[in-house]
């Protein structure tokens, strides 16, 4: 993170030495401790490979493995990757380093309810979906339009189509109408938030938690036992650290300094793509990578507002992304590459399925839209979901924008007092407030 951080970051005031960096009245005489910036983004690289390939070199063969299934009869074979994100006791997960027990009654979540119906209207992106590989680790977009496809490629008009010959890292956790979504004690009474059979995404809930906001939804996380629904009364346990992070913080680490796919990011990345049961041989998908089709689907496609050349580097941020798909890494990895520079001046219209012309939209006998009360988006703005984009109230109607001062929140202004001399100035404070933000309580960032 330091170090993609002081790269991509290099020379604003976001970094110390840039331009208008807020420190410098407070640190006149700051230099880095390696001599320059450069060496200092060099040193945490080399620190970043170091820690990740001791912890690598371990577990590089141990993996959980991946059936690449969704189970869906209690008779049928487990996937133990499905079960790691959503067991009960993860001691005999070697990947998983550190995890979080919960118990009834005594620490409880509702992870399961949630992934039992619209990940409490948390979906996935139309461009998460199209950006996750064919499993001959081919781009989807060499295989037809998104729309249609080619026959490997079944195109988005179903979200069974979505799913077919896909990354299994999509196909196993992206729900498909139909699909059973309980199996074992499905008539226990702890179960009150179980839905047994995933219906049609519930795009039409407007903002009920309930609610599908794009029609994408995983089950990730949700247990096939009924026992683990109860409202708010969930505990699964949670992973906190998978080895697995280790093997894609080396490839990026290592990229980034050397420019090379070294022996040891060669073996890490083959042992991820066979266990997301993906074609491993990663040049194959390099070389047919067109950045200009990736930008569609992907704001990691970007840093500093400027489209990656390097299509290497690129595939490793894929990487990451299709791996660690709702881990909470996603906005901490685009904002240390500074991602989302182009958003502002070119707002961003999110999607979800493909909704209108398509036999998606027959499941649904109550859409309204261009009115006051739609609860989905208009087909003259897209054919695709728009969530964001029912009716002109919501924030993002027009697009979702972005500025500089979001790369850091705020310090809170009673802190700035609280360390000010007089205990009421904060610009006085030993502390100095982050980029853009204004030293005046409950004022917008100024850039």
């Amino acid at each position: 993170y330091e170090a993609t951080w002081l790269k991509y970051f290099k020379g604003t005031a976001f970094v110390p030495g840039g331009e208008g960096w807020p420190g410098a009245s407070y640190n006149p005489d700051f230099s880095y401790p390696s001599g320059s910036i450069d060496e200092e983004i060099k040193f945490f690289f080399q620190q970043a490979m170091a820690a990740a390939k001791e912890v690598g070199d371990k577990y590089v063969g141990n993996l959980t493995a991946n059936t690449g299934k969704v189970q869906q009869s209690a008779d049928e074979p487990v996937n133990p990757y499905y079960n790691m994100f959503c067991d009960e006791d993860l001691s005999g997960y070697p990947e998983v380093l550190l995890w979080r027990q919960y118990g009834r009654g005594l620490v409880t979540h509702n992870v399961n309810a949630a992934a039992g119906r619209g990940n409490q209207r948390t979906g996935l992106t139309r461009g998460y979906v199209q950006n996750f590989l064919m499993a001959d680790g081919t781009p989807v977009y060499t295989h037809g339009t998104y729309a249609d496809g080619d026959g490997y490629y079944m195109g988005d008009k179903t979200i069974a189509d979505v799913r077919t010959n896909r990354d299994s890292r999509l196909s196993v956790f992206l729900k498909e109408p139909g699909q059973k979504n309980i199996l074992f004690e499905p008539d226990n009474g702890q179960g009150t938030e179980v839905v047994p059979v995933e219906p049609y995404p519930l795009i039409t809930l407007g903002d009920d938690e309930r609610g599908y906001s794009t029609g994408y939804a995983l089950r990730k996380g949700g247990n096939f036992n009924r026992k683990y629904y109860a409202n708010g009364g969930g505990y699964t346990a949670a992973p906190c650290f998978r080895a697995v992070e280790a093997l894609l913080n080396y490839m990026e680490a290592s990229y980034e300094l050397n420019h090379t796919i070294d022996g040891t990011a060669d073996s890490y990345w083959r042992a991820i793509r066979t266990r997301a049961n993906v074609d491993p041989n990663y040049n194959k998908t390099i070389s047919l990578t067109d950045m200009n089709k990736e930008a569609e689907n992907d704001w990691g496609a970007y840093s500093a507002g400027a489209l990656l050349t390097d299509r290497t580097l690129y595939n490793i941020r894929r990487e990451r992304r299709c791996e660690l798909l709702s881990e909470g890494f996603r906005d901490a990895d685009l904002k240390r590459w500074r991602s989302y520079d182009q958003l502002i001046t070119s707002p961003a219209h999110l999607e979800g399925m493909h909704l209108w012309n398509t036999p998606m939209q027959d499941w649904y006998t109550d859409l309204v839209w261009n009115e006051a009360n739609a609860n989905v988006s208009a087909p003259e703005k897209s054919e695709y979901l728009r969530p964001f984009e029912r009716t002109e109230g919501q924030a993002a109607y027009n697009g979702c924008t972005w500025r500089m001062a979001h790369y850091l929140n705020p310090l809170p202004i009673n802190e700035l007092m609280l360390t000010s001399p007089d205990g009421a100035s904060p610009s006085e404070s030993v502390l100095y407030q982050n980029p853009y933000w204004p030293l005046v309580a409950g004022k917008p960032a100024e850039k």
